[in-house]
């Protein structure tokens, strides 16, 4: 990994300055993914994302330079996080107290520092801090890189989910049992 890495958590008032770099690492990392990946979606998204309760960023930065970051936030008993699940799940498996499931929404690495180990520390150091059972995520089956990456930090498939807004695709839902990882 680079020795000048610097990985900081951030809440969601110490990230607010940062909207603007955030949605310029987004474009970049999903630069080659299609029209759907617009900063005025994701400006939304994170409009929408960052007042949640318990809302964290972990950013990496290489000298100034805003490299990549992670972030995520606990799933309240009131989430639609859920919603648009396909596959059958186990009884229980969508009930949320706030203290259950974490929620890691965001891992992006510019693509010019991708492949040198930026995402694995971000994954990690944000995950290490966490108190609650699991964390998890969504993928895009089209996104091999990702799946093998999370497939090798210990991440579980759990089913299908497609989110409920109009023009969402079809993700691939992935569990980690976290609290007992310490």
């Amino acid at each position: 990994m680079l020795e000048n890495l610097r990985l900081r958590h951030q809440t969601a008032a110490e990230a607010d300055g940062l909207v603007e770099q955030l949605v310029d690492v987004y474009l970049d990392a999903h630069a080659d993914d299609g029209p759907r990946y617009t900063a005025a979606r994701y400006e939304q998204q994170l409009a929408a994302y960052m007042p949640r309760e318990g809302w964290e960023l972990v950013a990496a930065r290489v000298d100034d330079d805003l490299v990549g970051y992670v972030y995520g936030f606990p799933l309240g008993s009131d989430s639609h996080w859920w919603d648009g699940i396909h596959e059958p799940v186990p009884d229980g498996f969508t009930d949320e107290d706030g203290q259950r499931t974490y929620a890691v929404c965001e891992l992006l690495v510019r693509r010019s520092w991708q492949r040198r180990g930026i995402a694995r520390a971000l994954h990690d150091r944000l995950l290490s801090t966490r108190r609650e059972e699991r964390a998890t995520l969504l993928v895009r089956p089209d996104n091999v890189a990702a799946q093998q990456a999370y497939d090798s930090w210990g991440w579980q498939p759990a089913g299908w989910l497609r989110p409920t807004r109009e023009g969402a695709p079809l993700f691939e839902v992935r569990i980690k049992a976290i609290a007992s990882s310490r």
